[in-house]
Order: structure tokens, then sequence, then C-alpha cells
């Protein structure tokens, strides 16, 4: 289909996911936007929510009801957790689906209902929506109708121990994630802890032994060593950085029997010889959010506890790219069978 225009709908235009979405799509040669929808800023053209993209020559946002989806081939789905899920019930079969929400992560809806507060409204499609980690899932994800992006803190994590799970080299019963984001992360709704004087100037902790990202992560890490999720128990805690975008994580890591920090940095380069957004930091060096901000690329390294036994992953994304809006590019290039890198060229950003 490379020879063709795909018709694209952006769903959730007004949320940060959704503005990345439209930044990245609008260059895309293989795409053409349709429908931008926005609920609450229905009418509007896109400059008046998003003045940077203000040059582009884009529809006017609508309701979601107001798309015409027999002009729409694809949709990108940024929508809240729990919304997410009954407007792709309305949209028709012919539409293939690149969801950025929660809601057709976890494959189990008792999971999904415990962890997001609501029984989920299509779970008959939970088991068909493919997970959408592009490098280690690209057979479902190429003939699949939905395709649930993971979450920010799941992508950043998930890349950086699969392959060594996937060589049994490490223990899933020990696993400590310190993990670190942007504000972007929380979205765009107002919320208290946002502020910039409450999120200004400091550092801290949420969802602690609560963030719904854990059970995504148990999951996708007792698929890949064959067991059931119920016996894989991350240690996860997220905190909040006062920065716009930007996500790191340290994985504190137990080796298996035999397994050395350098057979962890050769599972992980052989795993990803051939990935273009997957790299591994400069000699001497350690993964950074600035090494990797506005750019698709995950950044790497792993290093040798002082405590005998144990290794020290660690790996920054943008959060809003590959924890993201990149990553849903990315898989719809695989879908619609074009270059995985295309519309996604762009370097880093820095300072």
């Amino acid at each position: 289909m490379t020879d063709k225009r795909i018709r694209v709908a952006i769903v959730g235009a007004s949320g940060y996911t959704g503005a990345d979405a439209i930044r990245l799509a609008a260059r895309h040669p293989g795409i053409e936007i349709v429908a931008l929808t926005a609920n609450t800023h229905a009418g509007k053209p896109v400059a008046q929510v998003w003045p940077h993209l203000a040059g582009l020559d884009l529809p006017d946002l609508v309701t979601n009801e107001e798309v015409d989806w027999s002009r729409v081939d694809a949709a990108f789905v940024g929508l809240p957790h729990g919304t997410a899920q009954d407007v792709i019930l309305s949209i028709p079969d012919h539409v293939r689906i690149i969801d950025i929400s929660a809601d057709f992560r976890l494959k189990d809806p008792q999971t999904y209902a415990r962890w997001y507060g609501r029984e989920h409204a299509a779970p008959e499609l939970l088991a068909k929506a493919a997970y959408g980690l592009t490098e280690h899932n690209r057979e479902s994800i190429r003939s699949a109708r939905i395709v649930a992006c993971p979450g920010c803190y799941p992508t950043a994590t998930l890349l950086a121990l699969l392959p060594l799970v996937k060589r049994g080299l490490i223990a899933l019963e020990d696993l400590i994630i310190d993990a670190k984001s942007g504000v972007s992360g929380a979205g765009r709704g107002l919320k208290l802890n946002t502020l910039f004087c409450e999120a200004g100037e400091g550092l801290s902790p949420y969802g602690v032994a609560s963030h719904r990202h854990a059970p995504e992560i148990e999951q996708e890490l007792a698929r890949a060593a064959g067991r059931d999720p119920a016996s894989v128990v991350v240690n996860f805690t997220p905190h909040l950085v006062p920065m716009s975008r930007g996500e790191l994580i340290t994985a504190h890591v137990k080796l298996a029997e035999g397994a050395t920090a350098a057979d962890c940095v050769t599972a992980l380069r052989e795993s990803y010889a051939e990935e273009p957004f997957i790299r591994f930091a400069p000699e001497g060096m350690l993964p950074a959010t600035q090494h990797v901000r506005g750019s698709n690329d995950c950044e790497l390294a792993v290093r040798a506890d002082r405590i005998p036994g144990r290794v020290i992953v660690i790996a920054a994304i943008d959060n809003l790219v590959k924890g993201s809006s990149g990553q849903a590019l990315q898989n719809f290039n695989l879908m619609f069978g074009f270059p995985e890198t295309t519309g996604l060229q762009q370097l880093p950003l820095f300072p």
C-alpha cells in the first residue's frame, strides 16, 4: 500500500499525544489527515488549540460523532482510558485503529477492571488487539485491526528487559524499576500536582505501589518468559520530574545463576543490532533524556551492580514520541506497508 495515501483520523487531537501525532503525521508522505476530533474544542481551527501547528493545512476540529468514517482508513486514538474503548466500539470495522490509550493493553478483562475501575466494554476485543511494542511484536502488529500502543513506562522498561528475559539472564522474582517522567506524561488536563508551583523545582514520587503500568509490565515480562502473569510482580515506582517531556527508567535486576553483566550487554546488542530506533549510550556515558528528546529513539546502557549477582539496566526515551505518538506511527507504518522509519527520521533536539 506504499503507493497510496492512507486517510487518517486523529481522535483526541487536543491532548499532548494528539498534538504529537498531528506533528508527525503531517510530514508523513503516505498520510492524508482527513479528520481531527476534540469534543471540547469542536468547530475551532487547530491553530487556536495548538499555535505551533498553525502553518499546516489541516481540517478544523470536530466532535467524534461528526467524523465521516467512510472517508477514513486508519485512526490514531489518543483519548483517556475508559473513554477510548467506547469510541473505538463505535468506529466501523473497516477502519484500522492505533490506540494510544490504555484500554486494550491488558489482555485479562478482570485485571483491567481491577486497575482501571470499570468493566471493559469490549472484552472480546482485548484478546484480538495486538500489543504495540514494535520491536518485539511485529508480526501480530502487521495484521491486526486494533493495535494497543504500550504506556510510556512499559515501553522503556520492556525495551530494556525483554531481551534479558527471553534469554533467561535475569530473575523475574526480583525486579525493581525506578522510573521518572516529564510532566506531559500526566496529560494536558488541569491537575493540582502538575501546576507549575506544585511540580516546579522539585521531584516527587506518585502512584507508589499502585501505578497502572505495573500490571502491563508484568503481563509482557510473563509472556516473554512463558509464565502466568500472576507469577510476576515488579517493584515499580514512578516519579514526576519538572520538565515537559522525557523519561528515564533504572532497572535494578538480579541475575540468573551463572549470568553476567557482559551477557546482558551482548543480549541487548544482538537483539537490537538491526533496530533503527534502539541505540546504546556512547562508551563511558549513560542514557539521559536530553539525548533522545523529540526523537523516536530509545537509548540503553548496562552496568554491573556493586552488589554481586545484580545488574543495572538504564533506558531513556521521549515519553511523547517513542513512549506514545512516535511508536504509534511506527506501528502504523508496519500495518500499512511503509518502511518503519517513515516520518520518524527526526534527530533528537539538543539543548
